[in-house]
C-alpha cells in the first residue's frame, strides 16, 4: 500500500488517539508526544507539520505496528 503524501501530523495524532489507544501528553516545540499503556508502555513523538514526510510517516507507522502487533496497512485503513 502506498503511503499518503498529504497527511498532516495532527490528522495522524487524531487517528492514533481515536483508534489505537494513544493519548496526547503534551506538545514540545513542534512535536506532539503520544503515550500508550496497551499492551505496554510506549511514547512516540509526532511532528505537528502540515504534511508529514514519507520517511517520517513510515517510521511512526513501523513503531506503532510493531508495538500493537498489527500491520501498517491496518493503521492506514483507519486513516481513511
Amino acid at each position: 500500500m502506498k503511503l499518503p503524501r498529504d497527511l498532516s501530523g495532527r490528522a495522524l495524532v487524531n487517528c492514533l488517539c481515536r483508534n489505537w489507544d494513544y493519548k496526547a501528553l503534551h506538545q514540545s516545540g513542534s512535536h506532539i508526544i503520544l503515550e500508550t499503556e496497551i499492551p505496554g508502555h510506549q511514547r512516540i513523538p509526532v511532528p505537528d507539520h502540515s504534511f508529514l514526510r514519507v520517511g517520517t510517516l513510515n517510521a511512526i507507522l513501523r513503531l506503532v505496528s510493531a508495538h500493537k502487533g498489527v500491520s501498517k496497512e491496518d493503521i492506514l485503513d483507519m486513516l481513511q
